[in-house]
């Protein structure tokens, strides 16, 4: 056991290295660097390995029920009622969470989404309860 572990009470089985001597904070913790050697020191930097990550974007228009009968009758030109409304909020999911809300628009000629509403990390952290 070092004369330090046994003066400041600490762990005597942790061994003490030159790295814990030196980055001690005078207060029982510690900082280590990071194992590159690198400095990020902001928070984007930290989060740059998952920028590229692909996520399943999914908004939907409604859902509908129907027999198996009235789908084989289905044709071109055949229209489906949905449960939304015309004029609903739809709801924006990344990998089946939700994530925002949003009404329908057309920028050229294309559907689009407005998000009116971004869920709070509170109420994802509440949807799973």
């Amino acid at each position: 056991m070092s004369a330090t572990a046994a003066n400041s009470g600490k762990n005597a089985h942790a061994p003490e290295t030159e790295a814990t001597r030196s980055r001690g904070n005078g207060d029982g913790s510690f900082a280590f660097s990071d194992l590159d050697g690198s400095q990020t020191g902001t928070a984007s930097g930290s989060l740059d390995f998952i920028l590229d990550i692909p996520l399943e974007i999914t908004i939907e228009l409604g859902r509908s029920r129907m027999l198996i009968n009235d789908l084989l009758k289905l044709g071109q030109g055949s229209v489906i009622e949905l449960t939304k409304l015309a004029g609903d909020t739809l709801e924006v999911m990344a990998n089946q969470k939700l994530i925002a809300r949003g009404e329908v628009v057309v920028v050229n000629d294309k559907y689009g989404i407005r998000l009116t509403e971004i869920i709070t990390p509170l109420e994802r952290i509440e949807r799973l309860r």
